[in-house]
C-alpha cells in the first residue's frame, strides 16, 4: 500500500531542502537552460522561500512519509506572479510557478495533489481561473495539466531568454 501524500505550507526549516529539489529537478530537465544559462532563475529556485513574503503567496510542499518529495508556489495575487507581464495583468486570477516533484517520487501522484491544493485555494478564495506556465522541457506536466482541465492560452506565452513559455489557464466554474 503506497503512502499517502500529505500538503501543507512550507516551513522556514524546509526553504533550502525545497530550493535544492527544485534546483536538481530544473537542472535536470532535458533541453531546459542551465544554472550557468540562467542564474537568476536557479537563484530563485534555491530561495523558494522568498516567495513566503510575496502578498498572496503561499510555497505547499508534499510529504511522503515526512520526506518533502515536492513543491510548489500558489499566487493567489497576479501582481506578485513574475514571470510574464502579460500574466500579472489577468483579473481576478490565481497563478501556480515552480511545480517540482524529486526523481525518487514521481508517478505517485505528488504534481496532481500539489495542483488540486492550488486549485482548492483558487476556489476558496473565490477566482474565477487558474494560471500556470511550462515548457517543452516539461511535457510530463504540460500533460498532467491538460488532463486536469487546463487549456493552452497563446495569449499569455511569452519568451524568457530564448526559451519558449506556454501559458495554461483552467476555468474555475460553480462545482
Amino acid at each position: 500500500m503506497s503512502q499517502p501524500i500529505v500538503v501543507r505550507d512550507i516551513r522556514p526549516e524546509e526553504f533550502p531542502v525545497l530550493g535544492q529539489l527544485l534546483v536538481g529537478v530544473y537542472s535536470g530537465l532535458e533541453d531546459f537552460p542551465t544554472p550557468a544559462q540562467q542564474p537568476r532563475y536557479y537563484e530563485m529556485l534555491a530561495h523558494i522561500g522568498d516567495f513566503t513574503q510575496k502578498k498572496g503567496a503561499q510555497v505547499l510542499v508534499a510529504l511522503i512519509d515526512s520526506e518533502l518529495v515536492g513543491g510548489v508556489v500558489y499566487l493567489g495575487d497576479m501582481a506578485e506572479y513574475g514571470a510574464a507581464s502579460v500574466a500579472t495583468a489577468i483579473k481576478n486570477a490565481s497563478g501556480i510557478r515552480l511545480l517540482g516533484v524529486s526523481p525518487s517520487a514521481r508517478g505517485r501522484g505528488v504534481g496532481k495533489v500539489l495542483t488540486e491544493a492550488c486549485i482548492t485555494l483558487a476556489r476558496e478564495q473565490g477566482r474565477e481561473q487558474v494560471v500556470l506556465h511550462s515548457t517543452e522541457a516539461m511535457r510530463v506536466a504540460w500533460s498532467m495539466y491538460e488532463r486536469m482541465g487546463f487549456q493552452r492560452a497563446p495569449e499569455i506565452d511569452f519568451l524568457q531568454a530564448a526559451l519558449p513559455v506556454f501559458g495554461f489557464r483552467l476555468a474555475l466554474g460553480e462545482e
